[in-house]
């Protein structure tokens, strides 16, 4: 069992673990010992989360959503199993936190006059500048 918040907790039958070698530095262990997580979340299975919040998790996945609608977290960070394990579930109780903030909707508010009488002016300005920077005639050279 996973404990995201107060309220919500991950069964054991949506995490699978699955350990693997882990890739750079570690002397003769290295060779000899699966101390990378590679932990898998069943989202889009999961009773526990909302539609909105798996669509939400979707996105802030990225890369790590699989086709079939697993998120993948694969930590190979430290030496030891067990550490990289717990990083690997923080890992996924931060994401899966992140996505059940619900972003608050955006109010359509009016431009000040003020702000909208100085946008025109600049714009009024910038156009002077570009139409001095025409082609010289007959009559214009000093």
């Amino acid at each position: 069992m996973l404990r995201i918040t107060d309220t919500l907790t991950l069964a054991d039958w949506e995490l699978s673990e699955q350990f693997t070698r882990a890739q750079g530095p570690g002397g003769q262990n290295v060779n000899k010992v699966s101390t990378a997580v590679e932990l898998r979340f069943e989202a889009a299975r999961s009773p526990h989360l909302t539609p909105a919040v798996k669509a939400r998790l979707r996105r802030l996945a990225g890369r790590r959503w699989t086709a079939d609608g697993a998120v993948v977290i694969q930590v190979q960070d430290t030496r030891s199993q067990a550490r990289n394990r717990e990083i690997a579930r923080a890992r996924l109780a931060a994401l899966i936190a992140q996505a059940l903030v619900a972003p608050r909707p955006r109010i359509a508010t009016r431009p000040t006059l003020g702000s909208e009488r100085r946008r025109l002016a600049a714009k009024t300005r910038r156009g002077a500048v570009k139409a001095l920077r025409g082609a010289v005639g007959p009559g214009d050279e000093t």
